[in-house]
């Protein structure tokens, strides 16, 4: 079972240990889903309506996107922008599964509340993901940079993309859109244990010791699809303000536009997108949830499991 359990036998994990099992698992995890995370990234971005009926912008389909982005750029640009991702998954996965493994921890010893319900899970879980945001913001803003740029590039690598954009628009461009960042990933993270929590105990036998597998794979899936339809409006304005001065390399997507903030940035999309323009690139999100979240559980399970095992030995 994910986080500290008092009552579960077996060699109790230090933080060192949690962190390499997150780190392992989500490196695992991004290399199989980062071609759905470019094409909703690609949906997030575009101005006009993602529609087949209306066929506004470049991309107006899941499919479509995707044939569109084969022939124009070639099959590695579903993994555009992968290596900073994958710091990204590995320091979030390191900072979070080490923080909420702690953080459970340490109400069982401190308080009085049972550290494996579903409520603790809720609020260590979004605590551990804030942190874990703060950590990691600034590859999320090059992931993304590197995911929405078309061709031909504007960055030629990490390093040109890091100089480039210390120089041209400061330090704290790496920090863009960590206030919608952190309003979403507390509920979000917070949701994904909470449902993941009473999932895996719906089902497993109450007397039945967990060992991840299908059940965690089921289980987290879930919860990532429950967790992502709720908070994605601040993944999709998050998204937004983290291209803001990069408007160049948008430009033969479509329209582009340049918000102030979060506010401005809110009331720009209700005003010109509506109320869907908040869930542009749904359905790519919610199936690169379900299988981002289902793999890292199922992935993070199997390596405690292992380390258990040969602690154990």
């Amino acid at each position: 079972m994910v986080g500290y359990d008092p009552d579960s036998p077996g060699v109790t994990l230090s933080p060192e240990e949690a962190a390499l099992a997150g780190s392992v698992a989500g490196m695992v995890t991004r290399a199989i889903i980062s071609p759905l995370d470019v094409v909703k990234i690609r949906f997030q971005l575009q101005i006009e309506q993602v529609s087949w009926r209306s066929r506004q912008g470049k991309y107006w389909g899941l499919w479509q996107a995707t044939r569109c982005i084969m022939t124009e750029e070639g099959l590695p640009a579903f993994w555009k922008g992968h290596i900073p991702a994958q710091l990204l998954s590995v320091c979030y996965g390191a900072v979070q599964f080490a923080s909420f493994e702690a953080l459970t921890e340490l109400v069982h010893k401190k308080t009085n509340f049972n550290s494996q319900t579903p409520g603790i899970h809720f609020i260590c879980g979004g605590l551990a993901a804030c942190s874990a945001t703060f950590a990691c913001q600034p590859l999320d803003t090059l992931r993304t940079r590197f995911a929405a740029q078309g061709e031909p590039k504007i960055y030629r690598n990490l390093r040109h993309a890091v100089a480039t954009m210390f120089h041209t628009e400061g330090p704290f461009t790496f920090y863009r859109g960590l206030t919608p960042t952190l309003v979403a990933m507390f509920p979000y993270a917070g949701l994904q244990f909470f449902f993941y929590n009473i999932l895996k105990k719906l089902l497993e036998p109450q007397d039945t010791k967990s060992k991840g597998g299908l059940h965690s794979l089921i289980s987290g899936s879930c919860a990532g699809v429950i967790s992502k339809t709720i908070t994605y409006p601040f993944d999709l304005i998050k998204k937004r303000l983290q291209v803001g001065g990069f408007e160049e390399a948008r430009m033969k997507f479509g329209q582009v536009r340049t918000y102030r903030g979060f506010a401005d940035c809110v009331r720009g999309i209700g005003r010109e997108e509506g109320l869907r323009g908040f869930f542009k690139g749904l359905s790519p999100s919610l199936l690169k949830a379900a299988l981002s979240t289902g793999f890292t559980f199922f992935w993070y399970e199997f390596f405690i499991n292992a380390i258990v095992s040969l602690k154990s030995s």
